[in-house]
């Protein structure tokens, strides 16, 4: 519990997508709580498929000013925190340092395992048993920070990339929640990601690597075809596919029915 005796601590906000919005929505409905004040929210205007919440119509709605670009952040004066979660870009150094106490990030995903873009996917295609979410530090890296808190639960044997992002996002709005006060008030250690390094694995996923994982061979054993397919068959996003006679076709989940047609 913050201490009503505490200076009002001030947050830029940056993010977008259903996990931004929950986060803003926390922090706005439990200011007065928290002891803060927004005071800027940066933030693309994306939503994902037929969520039509947004950053933007929240900030808008509750009178905080909307910034359009990082460079923005410039001209802010002291504020205490920038708080990123799930934003599009990534921030320069000078950006982060325009906050005086402290940067954080919430990436969906554990680490320093699965850094970068497409971590659902790649997760399926690795059959980890066990993935989860991480609050960390924010740096001009990616996703590269020290670990604040983390969440990980187990996965299902049979995880869809639906799926996983469904179970990530709860828990990522609840690891937001039980923690963000405790960023707050400086309770918490910080654990740099390079001592894990013994004990778990390090990889990094650029956007771009999910076409790749796209394109199925029919060739491949069923057990391999299905991973790959729940690994990236996600509407409205382009789903997985094979090429026949040169023709590009398009699979589902009922893929053992399209290929053998």
């Amino acid at each position: 519990m913050v201490r009503h005796h505490q200076i009002m601590k001030k947050i830029v906000f940056l993010g977008s997508k259903n996990v931004g919005y929950n986060a803003l929505s926390y922090l706005i409905q439990n200011s007065q709580i928290l002891n803060i004040e927004i005071v800027g929210v940066l933030s693309n205007n994306r939503t994902l498929y037929s969520d039509k919440k947004n950053v933007h119509d929240l900030a808008l709605t509750n009178n905080i000013p909307f910034l359009s670009h990082p460079d923005e952040l410039l001209g802010i004066d002291n504020f205490d925190f920038l708080i990123s979660v799930q934003y599009h870009k990534i921030i320069k150094q000078k950006h982060i340092d325009t906050a005086k106490e402290l940067a954080i990030n919430l990436h969906m995903a554990p680490l320093p395992e699965y850094r970068g873009c497409n971590q659902f996917s790649f997760a399926i295609i690795d059959q980890i048993k066990e993935f989860g979410t991480t609050l960390h530090v924010l740096d001009s890296g990616i996703d590269s920070g020290d670990i604040l808190f983390e969440s990980r639960f187990n996965m299902d044997v049979n995880e869809t990339v639906v799926s996983l992002y469904e179970k990530t996002l709860e828990k990522s709005i609840l690891l937001f929640e039980e923690n963000i006060s405790k960023i707050l008030v400086g309770d918490y250690s910080r654990t740099p990601q390079k001592q894990l390094y013994s004990q778990r694995s390090s990889n990094f996923h650029l956007r771009n690597e999910i076409h790749d994982i796209k394109q199925i061979d029919p060739k491949w054993s069923d057990e391999k075809i299905d991973r790959y397919v729940r690994a990236t068959y996600f509407p409205p996003f382009p789903p997985p596919y094979f090429v026949k006679n040169g023709k590009k076709i398009e699979l589902s989940l009922d893929w053992r029915n399209q290929i053998k047609s």
